[in-house]
C-alpha cells in the first residue's frame, strides 16, 4: 500500500522530524532519573514514570500510567493505547473501540486486565453477530486504569494469545493509594455538535485504608452519556454487484450507439467499464449511555502476603436509529423490477406499456484507474442513467429505515489475586478469575421501500467529497405512491433481535525463587487453565406473511404503505460531506412508527419458536498451559529465556441443515416433533419461517437444522528471549525472539453450513472449518533507547514477524460433512467451500521522540511506525495500516495544563475483524479478461486532533475541558483505487466540561 499524505497528515509529520531535527537541549540530571512514553496524568510526573517502567523492562514496552487522569482527551482505553508507538485503533462514530499492534488487525492483539483475559461486547447489531476476538474498549473508561503496559515482544510468563502483542491494563489499587481516605469527584456534561445534544458527564471514586495501612477499600462510578450521528454517502444498496461492478452492453440492452449519439463513444467502448452499482446516502443516531463501577478490596497484613479483589462492571445502553436512501442503477441497465434489487433471471422485469425496457447511459465520463494491485481499468465517473422518453416510472431504488431497540452491551469481571513470600527465596501468586460480556439488540425492525421514477444522475468527485446524485421523475422524497406511479411504498420489513455472550472463567498459579547462581537470579514457572464458551445467534417474530413473491420479487396484492408517522433527513444532513448540489433528502419512518407497523404485521408465537438456528454460534474452548523462564542478569545486561506450553480443545456444535421436508416442524407453543431420520432435529424453532394469516400451519415450509458436534486439540510450544543491554548509563539496547499464537475467530471454527448442492462435479456445502489451527507467529525485535534527559528519549525498534495459519477464506479445503443428497436421499460426503490457510510476513520500524523544551513548561512526544506486510497469496492483510503516527504537544505550570495532540492512520483494508467462512476475499475477478483479485474496501488515511486542558481553581478543585475530532475528519473509503469512492462518513466534534473535585 502506497502513503498517501493528505494535507493536515503532511503537516503532522512534517512537524514530527522538524521536532526530531531539533539539537537536543540537554540538561544536567542524576545518572538514574527515570523516563519515557505516553500517558493519562499529572503530564510531567506521569511521563517519567512511564518512562521508568519501559527503560528498566527486560523486554520491549510501552506504558501508560494515571496517577491523576484527566491530562489527555481520552474518554476509553483505547483513546490512550493509540497515542504510542506501534499502536492503532478502529474507530467507530468517533469513538476509539479496536486496538491493532504493528499493522496487523485487532484479532491479533490480546487485551487482559489485571493479567487475565476480559469478556467484551459490542453495542452495534453488525459487530454482535461478528464472532471475532478483538476486544472492544467502548465499555472501559480510562480512568479505571493504574497502568497499561504494550508488551511489543512475548516473554513465557505472559498469558498466551496476543500473536502480534499483548496489552496488560491493571487497575488501581486502594493500599497504593497515599492518603488514609482520599477521593475524587467529576461533574460535568458533553457536547455532541452533529446531531446538536448535550448529556451529563459524571464519575467519582473513593479510597479508604486502614490506620495499620493493611486493608484498604477504592470504589468508582461512573455514568457517561453521549449523543452521537454520522452522515454517510456510500455504494451500498440492495440486490446484486450494489458496490462496483463493470458494463456489459450484451446484458444491458440500453446501451447502444444510438443512445450514445453525440458523445463520441460507441456501446461496445462502455463493456468492461467499472460503474456504482448504486448511490447511496444513510445516516444513523444512537445514544450510548455508559454507566458502572469498580470495587477493589485488598488485604495486606505484612511484607509476605498481599490479597487483592477486584471486581468491574461497565454497560451501555446503545438504541440507534439507521436510514437510508439509495438507487439501483445496475438493476436499472439490466432491465430489472425487483423491488429489493435480485437482478436474478426469476426476478421481475421492468414493463413499460407491455414491454421491457432498459435504462440508458447518456453523457458518460469515463476516466483511466490503476488498481491498488497494478491493473488499468475504466471508470464511468459521470453520467445520466435515464430510461427512454415516455417511459412509466420504474424501479430506481429504495429506502429503509431501522430502529434497533434494546441495543446493549455489557462487560464484568471479578478477579481475586494473592501474592505470598513463603521465604526469602520463594514467592508464589495465584489468579482466579471469571469474566462475561454480553452483547444484545432486543429487536432491529424496520421497513423497506421500494422507489419508481425514471432515472438517476451522478457525477464522483474527489475521494473526499460527497458525489453529485440527483434523481428524475420520482416525486417528492417521501412515503406514498403518486398518480403516475412514481415514489414510494413498502416492499419489505424486517425484525430480528441478537444476542452474543462470551464468558470464560479461568485459573493460574505462579511461583519465581530466587537463584542468584551466576548469570541466573531466578526462576519462575506456572500453570493456568481457562475455560471459555462463545454463544450467538438471532431470534424475531414470525411476520403474517410476505409481501413479495420469494425469487421473483412479485408484490403480494397492494401492500399498504403509511404516509403518517414520518420524518425527513435533518436539514444539516451532509453537511460536513463536502460536494455540490447533491440530493441529501431523505425520510424514515419515526420510531414510534417502526414498532407500531412490525407489531401490526407480526404475530405472538413462542420463544423456541423466535429462534433462528441457522445463525447460531455454540463454541467451548478450553486452554491450558505451562511455562518456565529464567531471569537472567550480568554486566550491564539484564534478560529473560523461557518456553511455553499451551494447549487448545475446541468444541463447536454447528447448524446442519436438514433436506426439505424431511421433518415435521412443530406449530408454535406445541411440544417438539421427533423426526425419526434426524433425532437431533430442532424442530420447534420457526427459523424465520412466516406464518400466514388465514391458512393452515404447514409442518415442511421453510428449512430446518441440527447440530454437528466437532472438537478439536492443538498444541504449541512457545519460546522466548529477551535481552536487555546498557551501552552506556543513558543509552539501552534490546533484543527479542519469540514464536506467539493467535486463535482463529469463532465464526471461522463454529458457523453453520448453509447451501448444500449437489451436481455432476459432486456435492458441496459452504460452512466452518473446524480443523484451522491456531496461527503462529515467529518474532525478532531489536530496539535502541536513549534517555538523553529527564522525561526524554529518543528510541528506534526494528521488527520481523512471520506468521503461519493466517485465515484465506472462500476456499474450499479438504474438510468434509456428511450430508444427505436431496437428488437421491442418501447421505454423502460434501466437500466444505470454507476457510484454508496461509503464511504471512510483517517487517517495519518504529520512531520515538520526546523531551520537554528545555527548561520551559512546554514539550512534546511524537512517534512514526511503517510495518510492511505481506500474505502468501499477494492480497493485502485485514486491518493492517502500513504507517501510523503521533505529535502531541502539552503546557503544564502550577495553575494550567493543557495538551494537543494529532494522531495518524495510514489506509488499510477495512473488513470486519471476523469475515464469513466464505467471503470471497481471496477470489479473483475477472475483467476485460485479466483474472485480477477481488477488490477489497480500503478505509483512507486519516488525522484526528484532540485537545484536553485543565485549570486549577483551587488546591482540590479543576476545570477540565476536551476536544476529540476537532478537524471532523472526514472518513473515506475506496474499491480498486480513489476513482472507485465507496463510502465516506463524518461524525461530527465532541466536547467535555467537567467539574473535578480531590478530598
Amino acid at each position: 500500500m502506497m502513503f498517501k499524505q493528505k494535507p493536515l497528515a503532511a503537516a503532522v509529520s512534517m512537524a514530527v522530524w522538524s521536532l526530531a531535527a531539533l539539537p537536543v537541549m540537554a540538561q544536567d540530571a542524576p545518572a538514574d532519573t527515570p523516563m519515557q512514553t505516553v500517558e493519562v496524568t499529572g503530564i510531567r510526573a506521569s511521563m517519567a514514570k512511564s518512562l521508568a517502567v519501559k527503560r528498566d523492562a527486560s523486554a520491549n514496552v510501552e506504558v501508560i500510567t494515571a496517577e491523576d487522569v484527566g491530562k489527555m482527551p481520552d474518554k476509553n482505553l483505547a483513546d490512550s493505547l493509540q497515542r504510542l508507538a506501534g499502536v492503532a485503533v478502529r474507530t467507530d462514530y468517533d469513538e476509539a473501540e479496536k486496538v491493532s499492534m504493528r499493522g496487523t488487525n485487532p484479532d491479533m492483539s490480546l487485551i487482559v486486565f489485571n493479567g487475565h483475559t476480559v469478556s467484551s461486547a459490542d453495542w452495534y447489531v453488525a459487530d454482535q453477530a461478528s464472532s471475532s476476538r478483538s476486544t472492544s474498549l467502548s465499555l472501559m473508561p480510562s480512568h479505571v486504569l493504574n497502568q497499561a503496559v504494550v508488551y511489543k515482544t512475548s516473554q513465557a510468563n505472559i498469558i498466551d494469545g496476543g500473536l502480534a502483542g499483548t496489552i496488560n491494563v491493571s487497575t488501581r489499587k486502594p493500599l497504593s493509594q497515599k492518603e488514609r481516605f482520599s477521593g475524587v469527584v467529576s461533574v460535568g456534561a458533553s457536547y455532541a455538535d452533529l446531531p446538536g445534544r448535550y448529556a451529563p458527564d459524571m464519575n467519582g471514586s473513593v479510597t479508604w485504608k486502614n490506620e495499620e495501612g493493611t486493608f484498604g477499600v477504592l470504589a468508582s462510578l461512573f455514568s457517561e452519556k453521549r449523543y452521537v450521528r454520522r452522515d454517510s454517502v456510500s455504494r451500498f444498496a440492495y440486490g446484486t454487484n450494489s458496490g462496483w461492478d463493470v458494463i456489459n452492453t450484451s446484458t444491458m440492452l440500453g446501451i447502444t450507439d444510438a443512445s450514445l449519439a453525440g458523445t463520441g463513444l460507441k456501446a461496445s467502448d462502455l463493456n468492461g467499464v467499472r460503474l456504482p452499482g448504486s448511490m447511496s446516502s444513510e445516516f444513523v443516531e444512537s445514544v450510548r449511555d455508559r454507566k458502572g463501577g469498580m470495587l477493589s478490596l485488598q488485604f495486606k497484613p505484612n511484607r509476605d502476603l498481599d490479597v487483592s479483589l477486584t471486581g468491574f462492571h461497565s454497560s451501555m445502553d446503545a438504541d440507534n436509529h439507521g436510514r437510508l436512501t439509495s438507487s439501483a442503477i445496475y438493476s436499472m441497465l439490466l432491465g430489472k423490477n425487483h423491488p429489493l434489487g435480485s437482478t436474478a433471471a426469476a426476478a421481475v422485469n421492468t414493463n413499460s406499456n407491455g414491454q421491457r425496457v432498459y435504462a440508458q447511459i447518456r453523457n458518460p465520463m469515463i476516466v483511466d484507474e490503476t488498481t491498488v494491485y497494478g491493473h488499468p481499468l475504466k471508470v464511468l465517473k459521470s453520467a445520466d442513467i435515464m430510461y427512454a422518453d415516455g417511459t412509466s416510472p420504474q424501479y430506481v431504488g429504495n429506502s429503509e429505515g431501522f430502529f434497533r431497540e434494546g441495543a446493549k452491551a455489557e462487560s464484568s469481571f471479578l478477579d481475586l489475586d494473592a501474592k505470598y513470600r513463603v521465604n526469602d527465596d520463594l514467592t508464589v501468586k495465584t489468579l482466579l478469575s471469571a469474566t462475561r460480556g454480553v452483547g444484545s439488540t432486543e429487536l432491529d425492525q424496520g421497513l423497506t421501500l421500494a422507489r419508481y421514477g425514471t432515472g438517476i444522475s451522478y457525477a464522483l468527485g474527489g475521494l473526499h467529497d460527497a458525489p453529485y446524485v440527483q434523481y428524475h421523475g420520482a416525486g417528492a422524497n417521501q412515503p406514498g405512491l403518486n398518480a403516475d406511479g412514481s415514489g414510494y411504498r413498502v416492499v419489505d420489513r424486517a425484525a430480528s433481535g441478537v444476542r452474543t455472550v462470551d464468558k470464560e472463567w479461568s485459573a493460574q498459579f505462579d511461583a519465581e525463587y530466587r537463584v542468584d547462581r551466576g548469570i541466573f537470579q531466578s526462576l519462575e514457572s506456572g500453570v493456568r487453565f481457562s475455560d471459555h464458551e462463545r454463544t450467538s445467534g438471532r431470534r424475531g417474530p414470525a411476520f403474517r406473511a410476505n409481501l413479495t413473491v420469494p425469487g421473483t420479487g412479485a408484490l403480494v396484492g397492494n401492500p399498504a404503505t403509511p404516509t403518517t408517522g414520518w420524518q425527513p433527513y435533518p436539514g444539516d444532513f451532509g453537511d460536513g460531506l463536502g460536494g455540490n448540489g447533491w440530493d441529501n433528502t431523505g425520510f424514515t419512518y419515526t420510531k414510534d412508527g417502526t414498532i407500531d407497523y412490525i407489531s401490526g404485521a407480526t404475530k405472538e408465537t413462542s420463544e423456541a419458536w423466535e429462534r433462528r438456528v441457522s445463525s447460531e454460534i455454540d463454541m467451548k474452548e478450553r486452554q491450558s498451559a505451562a511455562y518456565m523462564m529464567a531471569n537472567l542478569e550480568g554486566e550491564r545486561w539484564s534478560g529473560n529465556l523461557g518456553l511455553r506450553f499451551t494447549r487448545t480443545e475446541v468444541k463447536a456444535n454447528i447448524a446442519t441443515p436438514i433436506p426439505t421436508g424431511a421433518c415435521d416442524r412443530s406449530a408454535p407453543g406445541q411440544p417438539a416433533t421427533v423426526c425419526a431420520g434426524y433425532p437431533g432435529a430442532i424442530t420447534d424453532a420457526g427459523d424465520a419461517t412466516p406464518i400466514p394469516d388465514g391458512q393452515p400451519f404447514d409442518p415442511k415450509a421453510g428449512t430446518m437444522y441440527y447440530k454437528t458436534p466437532t472438537k478439536r486439540t492443538f498444541d504449541n510450544w512457545l519460546p522466548s528471549f529477551n535481552l536487555r543491554y546498557e551501552l552506556n548509563r543513558d543509552m539501552i539496547a534490546r533484543f527479542g525472539a519469540s514464536r506467539t499464537i493467535g486463535r482463529q475467530n469463532y465464526n471461522l471454527l463454529g458457523s453453520g453450513f448453509v447451501g448444500p448442492t449437489c451436481d455432476a462435479n459432486g456435492c458441496r456445502v459452504t460452512g466452518p472449518n473446524p480443523d484451522l489451527r491456531p496461527l503462529t507467529s515467529d518474532n525478532i525485535d531489536i530496539a535502541w533507547s536513549w534517555y538523553f534527559a529527564p522525561r526524554s528519549l529518543v528510541g528506534v525498534s526494528v521488527f520481523h514477524s512471520k506468521i503461519d495459519g493466517y485465515v484465506k477464506t472462500g476456499a474450499t479445503g479438504s474438510s468434509t460433512v456428511d450430508l444427505v443428497d436431496p437428488r437421491d436421499n442418501t447421505v454423502k460426503a460434501f466437500a466444505i467451500n470454507s476457510s484454508s490457510q496461509q503464511g504471512a510476513k510483517i517487517h517495519g520500524i518504529e520512531v520515538q521522540y520526546e523531551q520537554p523544551f528545555g527548561s520551559t513548561n512546554f514539550g512534546f512526544t511524537s512517534n512514526v511506525s511503517r510495518a510492511k506486510t505481506r500474505v502468501d497469496d499477494g492480497r493485502p492483510m485485514v486491518g493492517a495500516s502500513e504507517w501510523a503516527g503521533n505529535l502531541g504537544l502539552y503546557y503544564e505550570d502550577d495553575k494550567i495544563s493543557s495538551r494537543l495532540v494529532a494522531n495518524y492512520r495510514g489506509e488499510y483494508v477495512n473488513s470486519t475483524t471476523a469475515p464469513s467462512p466464505t467471503a470471497n476475499s481471496q477470489g479473483l475477478s475477472v475483467i476485460n479478461g485479466i483474472a485480477m483479485p477481488t477488490a477489497p474496501t480500503y478505509a483512507d488515511a486519516v488525522t484526528t486532533l484532540a485537545f484536553s486542558a485543565s485549570y486549577n481553581l483551587a488546591k482540590n478543585l479543576v476545570l477540565t475541558f476536551d476536544a476529540t475530532n476537532l478537524t471532523n475528519a472526514k472518513r473515506a473509503q475506496y474499491r480498486y483505487s480513489e476513482e472507485e469512492q465507496q463510502k465516506l462518513d463524518v461524525s461530527g466534534r465532541q466536547y467535555y466540561l467537567n467539574l473535578k473535585y480531590k478530598f
